[in-house]
């Protein structure tokens, strides 16, 4: 089998989450700068057998779509005729921001780590895939 990928597409930072090769366990891989997300992609593919990639899709809460929802789709669109083999998938992200400041206060971070973006990205990320694996079940 081959990994699952997920995205949390921001402006500036993206987190990365991955699973394992037999798609059981989801984990953070990486916050990247959001400019050098396709290559850092693009390279982690070369390695890594991925079979698919998820990607946040931005929303508010009442189902509108957010500000971020159109660099959102300048990413899919690039990536789905530069890359075909590898399919991209949209998944509804909303509050998972806020789930992952809550996992980071139950897990005991202390407030210096909490504000740290890069790892909120990529919480964010891994629980938008552990969602993902699930609504697979």
């Amino acid at each position: 089998m081959a990994r699952i990928l997920s995205i949390d597409y921001g402006k500036k930072r993206t987190g990365l989450a991955v699973t394992d090769p037999l798609q059981i366990i989801a984990g953070g891989l990486a916050t990247v700068v959001t400019s050098e997300l396709f290559d850092y992609l693009k390279a982690y593919i070369a390695r890594e057998q991925v079979e698919m990639i998820v990607i946040g899709e931005p929303r508010q809460p009442n189902g509108e779509p957010s500000e971020n929802l159109a660099r959102v789709q300048q990413f899919v669109n690039r990536w789905r005729k530069a890359v075909p083999e590898v399919p991209i998938q949209y998944y509804d992200e909303r509050f998972t921001s806020v789930l992952a400041h809550q996992a980071m206060l139950d897990g005991g971070l202390k407030k210096k780590a909490r504000q740290n973006k890069g790892l909120v990205d990529e919480i964010s990320a891994t629980i938008i895939l552990e969602d993902y694996m699930r609504s697979r079940k």
